[in-house]
Order: C-alpha cells, then sequence, then structure tokens
C-alpha cells in the first residue's frame, strides 16, 4: 500500500515480505510513481528469492586500477617496494593511454589493446619494457575477472616476441677477460653472481651477519625458495675474497677495498652512498659499461652471471635435481632447467663419451660371441 506522509505530500509504501514489514519513502509526490516503485522493490526482492542478483555496472578500467587493483598490490606486496614500483609504474603507463583507460571494463576488446601497443611502440620503448606493462595489464584483468569485476571475457594479453633475455653464457675466457677489466667492487660481486649463481639483487643485499663460517645465507628473496644457504665448498674463491674482504687489511687482493672493510656485524658487505646504504645496479653500471669495452666482450647483463653459473652446474652432472633446484633458489624443476645452457662443446663431448660407451659395448658383445664359440668347439 501507499498512504501520504508530512505537509508536502509525499508518499511512502509499506509492506509485508516473509513475516518482516517493509516500508520506504519514494520521495514523490505522484501516486503512480510511488506504486511502481513499491512494485520494482518487490520484484527485487523476489530476485534474490530465487538466487537473481541484479548485476553492478562494470566500472571503467582506470576506476579498477586506482580502486582495487593498486590497493591490492600495495598490501599484497607491502615488503617488497621494488615490486610495487613495479606495478606503479605498469599502472601508470595504462592510465595515460585514455582510450583503454576510460573504457568500461566489460566493453574493453582486443583491438583497444592492440592500440596500447602501438600506443607504446610509438614512444620507441624497448619490446621488454612493452612486455612490463602488458604483464601489469594482464594481471589487472585476472583480478578483475576473479573478483567478478566483469561477467564478459576480457581480452587474451599476450606479450611481443623479440625480447632479449639475459640467458647469454659468459665463456671462460671472456670471463677471465671481464674480470681483469673490473674495477675493484665490481670484481668481488662478479666473483659470488658467477660462483654462487647469486641474483644481483640478492648479492647487493648481503650483510655480514649473513656470512657464516662456511656458507652464505640468503635471507630475503623474491620467493620462499630464494631463501636459502649456499656452503663456500663451492667456491674458494669466493670464501678467500669475503674473508679478505671483512679483514682489516685487503693488500693483495684483487677487488679489495681498505675504506669498507671494517664494518659492524649487522652492516651491509657491499655498502654505497645510496638511498638504501647498499649497492644498486646504479653503483656499478658505468663500471660494468667499462668492463666490457676494455675486456672487447659483446655487452651482457649482470644477471648472464647467475645463467653462467647454474649452467655450469648443470653440465658437471654431479649435482642431483632436487639439491640443484635448491642452490639455484627456484620453486620448481621447471625454473631451474630454463637456466641450463648446453654449450657446443659441452654437447660434443657428450656425444663422444655415448659414442665410447656403444663402441666398448659392442667390442664386449664381439667378445663374448668368440668365447661361446670357442667353448662350443671344444665341447665338440
Amino acid at each position: 500500500m501507499i498512504y501520504k506522509r508530512g505537509k508536502q505530500g509525499i508518499y511512502w509504501y509499506k509492506f509485508s515480505w516473509q513475516g518482516r514489514v517493509i516500508y520506504k519513502t519514494t520521495r514523490q509526490c505522484n501516486p503512480r510513481v510511488a506504486r511502481q516503485m513499491e512494485a520494482a522493490h518487490k520484484t527485487a526482492l523476489a530476485k534474490g528469492e530465487v538466487g537473481i542478483r541484479e548485476r553492478k555496472p562494470a566500472p571503467a578500467l582506470a576506476e579498477f586500477l586506482k580502486s582495487d587493483f593498486l590497493p591490492f598490490i600495495h598490501s599484497q606486496f607491502a615488503a617488497k617496494p621494488k615490486t610495487i614500483s613495479y606495478y606503479d609504474y605498469g599502472t601508470k603507463g595504462i592510465l595515460n593511454w585514455p582510450e583503454l583507460a576510460n573504457c568500461w571494463l566489460d566493453e574493453i576488446t582486443a583491438e583497444q589493446v592492440t592500440g596500447f601497443v602501438s600506443h607504446l611502440q610509438s614512444r620507441e620503448l624497448a619490446i621488454a619494457s612493452i612486455n612490463r606493462h602488458l604483464q601489469v595489464l594482464r594481471r589487472a584483468f585476472r583480478l578483475a575477472t576473479e573478483w567478478g569485476k566483469t561477467t564478459k571475457a576480457l581480452p587474451i594479453v599476450r606479450m611481443l616476441p623479440g625480447e632479449r633475455h639475459r640467458d647469454r653464457v659468459i665463456s671462460h675466457d671472456e670471463e677471465q677477460r671481464y674480470l681483469a677489466a673490473a674495477a675493484p667492487l665490481l670484481y668481488d660481486i662478479t666473483i659470488l653472481l658467477r660462483d654462487f649463481g647469486l641474483r644481483p639483487e640478492e648479492c647487493f643485499r648481503l650483510r655480514w651477519e649473513n656470512i657464516g663460517p662456511d656458507y652464505v645465507q640468503i635471507p630475503d628473496g623474491k620467493t620462499e625458495a630464494a631463501r636459502r644457504r649456499l656452503p663456500f665448498s663451492l667456491s674458494d674463491r669466493a670464501k678467500s675474497l669475503l674473508e679478505m674482504r671483512r679483514g682489516k687489511h685487503g693488500e693483495g687482493t684483487p677487488g679489495a677495498q681498505p675504506d669498507v672493510l671494517q664494518n659492524e656485524a649487522n652492516d651491509w658487505v657491499f655498502p654505497a652512498a645510496t638511498k638504501s646504504g647498499h649497492a644498486e645496479p646504479s653503483t656499478i653500471r658505468k663500471q660494468h659499461q667499462q668492463a666490457l669495452a676494455k675486456a672487447k666482450i659483446p655487452p651482457f647483463e649482470l644477471y648472464c652471471w647467475r645463467h653462467t653459473c647454474l649452467t655450469g652446474w648443470g653440465n658437471l652432472g654431479q649435482l642431483d635435481p632436487w639439491t640443484f633446484m635448491r642452490l639455484a633458489g627456484h620453486r620448481s624443476m621447471q625454473i631451474t632447467m630454463r637456466y641450463v645452457h648446453p654449450q657446443e662443446e659441452t654437447i660434443l663431448a657428450a656425444a663422444r663419451r655415448v659414442r665410447e660407451a656403444r663402441e666398448k659395448a659392442w667390442s664386449g658383445d664381439k667378445l663374448r660371441d668368440n668365447t661361446e664359440i670357442a667353448r662350443t668347439a671344444a665341447s665338440v
């Protein structure tokens, strides 16, 4: 039923639903409109009773990124500021392209994603930079679907091919020339990267409290598996380098720096005049470029030392898969397999071993056959 209430003649409606009295103002003075509003309220309740819900309109992509996506990222990765910076940078790139950012989530098409890629290409960004933006967009699409922000299937975001990966393996000759040309700080860092297979960030964040009598402890990492302990038995030269660096005098040790050797136990192994207090990629970027030029080696990223180390471990064949995975700091064997790149000489050596084993087996079979013939002749 509807009824007037107040001096202004505003209509209210009142009815019972499942033993509960419901009454509400219509803010209308027209009885016909008031009855329609009452009927609409009853219909909404009936829909809920049979499991039907009124679908909320999908937000615009920009609204979703600001109100839902970024707050989630900031809370999820509160302890990882660089991960937050990665998502902030990618989100900013998406918001700067209104043709995509202002679209409703349920209206985004593959053509608009392609337009976003073309926009990034017009800025002459590297393929790797474009793919980082696309990874953020793909993560946002997945979360929007998971959280029910849209009932429509969002476009599949694919990475661009041709990205330069950091999977180069440095040869022994290149390594020796690089180390000979490296400045002291770069020399020390390179030895740890090369011999322990550390990620550069893991190396930069080492504290003296992480260096034990016979191991290097990695307390923080990008994953739980990255938190691991590496024995000094993997590298005598790395052990000697750290011992000399920690001592009071470093004369005679390539790469030793006397001005940073008297650190307290909780100080950084590689201190630097940066905001973080430890070495950063920018700290040794110039030294790295100078070492490459002086050694006349094709450019490579510091991360390639990790690939070089893990490839060397894999080619030796002395580690069982699970120990290998643990030392590498990986969550699965599939990831570890990406870091082992058999070189041509390793493949040729393996082929020679297969041939020798086969020839040995054939000669053994021939010897056994001749012995059987001799025995048969003797018995006759």
